[in-house]
């Protein structure tokens, strides 16, 4: 029987997340196949070998080290090295929980073969940033998931597909230099080519995003400059351009429409727009580069 899953693990400098994330992996139910992890190393000075090393009797993993290119050129090299029939991606601050591979599986199994999101839940609910953050997230699928059976975006810490189909896309951009819009890019040009997108809300990640006020900032920053290289690309191939103004007016409800308790609702809403105050400054900086 072939492999089934090769799951990629793009790192850097965050050898604690990291062990975490290992050790989410290695608690998991395997798929018929069984599955391999590789963990890649980009370009990081940690020692990850100890790391590794702690689950080896319990994963079958490797770790690759490549030159410092970024989460999207990390995953290509992961994906390069796959032996799976199937690639799943996250992260290495995501704890996936014990069934999300099986999951997966048996959406593949009733016959998707396109590219599969599952659900992300927020694993700091005490930190308000990454609430907001993941608020955000959560506006996002469901703006893009208006109809159920035709989803056209997923985040890069809980997907996976049929690793040919990965192949024939290209991967992820490498254009993309930090985590910030590289996902959005492959799941409009995988519908662009089109592949077929299902939602798995029962493939359920935990992301441990730790942020504070600058971190925050940062990510929504550098999130603006991602999305100005994603709507560049999106326009050359000639796909929707960008999303309406009321896209960006309704995404300070969603805490309330999610049912936060008022007054965090109304700190999460207040977040929400500083946030895409961040990310309009990133879209229109000056630079050489897209992102």
């Amino acid at each position: 029987m072939s492999l089934g899953f090769s799951v990629v693990v793009p790192t850097l400098e965050r050898p604690e997340r990291l062990s975490g994330c290992l050790a989410a992996l290695a608690a998991l139910r395997a798929p018929r196949g069984g599955f391999e992890v590789l963990v890649v190393d980009d370009g990081g000075k940690s020692l990850l070998g100890p790391i590794v090393a702690a689950v080896r009797d319990r994963l079958s993993i490797r770790l690759l080290h490549v030159p410092h290119g970024g989460p999207a050129a990390a995953r290509n090299a992961g994906a390069a090295q796959a032996g799976g029939s199937f690639l799943a991606f996250t992260d290495d601050d995501c704890r996936p929980e014990a069934d999300w591979l099986i999951a997966f599986e048996t959406a593949f199994d009733r016959g998707e073969r396109g590219v599969l999101g599952g659900l992300t839940r927020n694993g700091l609910p005490g930190n308000l940033f990454s609430s907001a953050s993941q608020s955000q997230v959560d506006y996002l699928y469901a703006y893009y998931a208006r109809q159920p059976d035709r989803p056209r975006f997923f985040t890069s810490n809980n997907v996976a597909l049929p690793r040919e189909l990965f192949q024939k896309a290209g991967g992820f951009d490498v254009g993309f230099k930090h985590a910030a819009g590289e996902d959005r890019e492959f799941s409009d040009r995988c519908r662009h080519l089109g592949h077929a997108m299902a939602y798995v809300p029962t493939a359920v990640v935990r992301h441990e995003h730790e942020l504070g006020v600058g971190s925050f900032l940062r990510q929504h920053f550098l999130y603006g400059r991602g999305a100005r290289r994603f709507h560049a690309l999106r326009a050359r191939r000639q796909s929707q351009r960008l999303e309406p103004v009321s896209f960006y007016l309704k995404l300070p409800r969603q805490p309330f429409v999610a049912g936060e308790p008022l007054g965090r609702a109304v700190l999460l809403a207040m977040l929400l727009v500083v946030s895409q105050a961040a990310n309009a400054l990133g879209f229109f900086w000056p630079s050489k580069e897209a992102a």
